[in-house]
């Protein structure tokens, strides 16, 4: 018969359970009991999981500790540019030696300040027609008044391989990055190609327990020393 006590449940209820509820609502007996669906259980993370993020934790911690790491959370597209335009500039007396990690995906679109409704919008009103702007591109800004001798990464991700290292290659030039790092939505965590004025080179994750990030940021951390070398060959980085 129908089991008891298990009618409320978080997950909807199949078809057989839905006509077993209802053969049984109306006097009958189920010809043909069914299996409840097994509760889903708190997951229990392995071992190794957990010394690897205690391990992030701690050095985590560590670098906010010792003031080598500073958070500046935002909500808004306002609040993101300002922010830029603040760190840009403050990091502008570093010259060569800043660098610029742009890998946050900011929105496409966006709607202005002065355009947004003061109070709730009314669906008495009928359809809501909604027009968005483009969201300015600070790079260039970045690039060529907020802190122009730093040396900045940018980051291109596509969803068509065809046009990734083109769209990659225009962004270089437009903004004047030192590094774009192009990469493809269906394997962002596997690979990436890293555009310079000089070429292209891709780097590979090398297995599944790898970090691709940990490979990316030695190969840019090295290339930003080289950077800050020639830039200034009589002083040290």
């Amino acid at each position: 018969v129908f089991p008891q006590g298990r009618l409320r449940r978080r997950l909807r209820p199949s078809p057989r359970e839905q006509a077993a509820f209802l053969q049984v609502s109306s006097g009958g007996l189920v010809s043909r009991p069914f299996r409840a669906r097994p509760r889903i259980r708190d997951p229990r993370v392995p071992e190794s999981h957990t010394t690897v993020v205690k391990a992030a934790i701690s050095s985590y911690r560590k670098a906010i500790d010792e003031g080598l790491l500073l958070k500046l959370p935002f909500t808004t597209i306002f609040e993101y540019l300002q922010l830029l335009q603040l760190v840009s500039t403050a990091m502008n007396c570093l010259e060569h030696h800043g660098m610029f990690y742009c890998a946050a995906a900011v929105s496409d679109f966006y709607v202005p300040w002065e355009s947004m409704a003061k109070h709730k919008i009314q669906s008495a009103g009928g359809p809501l027609n909604m027009q968005l702007n483009q969201v300015p591109k600070m790079l260039f800004i970045l690039r060529n008044h907020w802190a122009p001798s730093a040396f900045c990464v940018s980051f291109k991700l596509e969803t068509d391989p065809d046009i990734l290292i083109q769209k990659a290659e225009a962004a270089l030039r437009k903004y004047g990055m030192n590094v774009v790092v192009a990469n493809e939505l269906a394997n962002y965590k596997d690979v990436v190609v890293m555009v310079t004025s000089t070429g292209k080179t891709t780097v590979s994750r090398r297995s599944k327990e790898d970090d691709l990030e940990e490979q990316l940021i030695g190969l840019l951390v090295k290339m930003h020393s080289d950077h800050a070398k020639q830039s200034n060959p009589d002083q040290e980085t």
